[in-house]
């Protein structure tokens, strides 16, 4: 699930973040042809939001057109370039340039991933737990595929914890998302969480966006600037659970969603199982 792991940055302030590196430049460029095979308009403009696990499934959608060969060397750059200028490109050679930059995608999201199952504490101790619990992860379970909306993970009981390849930007994200998810796992096994029911669903997004290190200060203040110090982390959650439970098929409208959170809001917040305190 993933409006809290997956914190989307809009384009302008990704851009000035990585410093218009060429990667940042492909992401551009591939999501705004990657509309022929994807509903994007559908998507949330803001912040990304989590689906009930039952409906995850629905994340993953084709990498790009079936059986085009990637495009390769100068190919692949002078696409990018004419794309990013605003010329027009045959639809063949776009399809071409989609299908390498998915490849590319794909390698770093697996790079990443392999990079945090070892290299960071919070997904390291949430592995352990998990394995404490008898509902181990191994990284067969841990899977990289495209997403077809603006989120950047998803965990779907029974498989495992999907990652958005097209959306996770970096170390950090990948670090926060992950750790998201193994939330929501831990607590579908330790809790026996009914995803259906809008109260579990709430629950478990509170903790995971309180507990995953999404909504630290810091990170809210590059988002937003100046604002509560005392009570950022509380309304951070708060936010990213609404949406997340929005996207419930149960939820009826944002207010609804609203209610729901509050009810299970300051007992799920104190809960935070398996870490002693947030940390975070």
């Amino acid at each position: 699930m993933v409006e809290s792991v997956s914190d989307f940055v809009p384009y302008g302030r990704r851009c000035r973040k990585l410093r218009n590196s060429a990667r940042c430049r492909l992401q551009k460029v591939y999501d705004a042809c990657e509309h022929q095979h994807t509903k994007m308009s559908s998507a949330p403009s803001i912040e990304p939001t989590d689906v009930p696990p039952a409906a995850a499934p629905e994340l993953a959608v084709p990498a790009g057109p079936a059986n085009v060969e990637p495009a390769t060397g100068f190919e692949f750059y002078r696409t990018q370039f004419a794309l990013l200028a605003g010329f027009t490109v045959p639809p063949e050679a776009k399809s071409r340039f989609e299908a390498r930059a998915a490849q590319i995608f794909h390698s770093r999201c697996e790079s990443l991933r392999d990079q945090t199952l070892v290299g960071s504490p919070s997904v390291i101790f949430m592995l352990k737990n998990l394995r404490e619990i008898h509902a181990e992860m191994g990284i067969n379970k841990i899977m990289c595929s495209p997403c077809n909306e603006q989120r950047a993970g998803g965990f779907i009981p029974g498989s495992g914890i999907l990652l958005c390849e097209n959306r996770i930007m970096g170390f950090g994200m990948m670090e926060d998302t992950l750790t998201h998810e193994l939330i929501h796992a831990y607590d579908h096994q330790r809790f026996e969480v009914d995803w259906m029911n809008m109260r579990h669903h709430a629950c478990s997004e509170i903790r995971a966006s309180s507990l995953s290190g999404e909504c630290r200060w810091w990170r809210e203040f590059k988002k937003y600037g100046f604002g509560d110090f005392v009570k950022h982390h509380q309304a951070c959650v708060k936010r990213r659970a609404t949406l997340s439970v929005m996207a419930h098929p149960h939820c009826r409208d944002k207010e609804h969603a609203e209610t729901v959170v509050n009810q299970v809001f300051d007992s799920c917040f104190a809960d935070t199982r398996p870490f002693d305190e947030i940390y975070r």
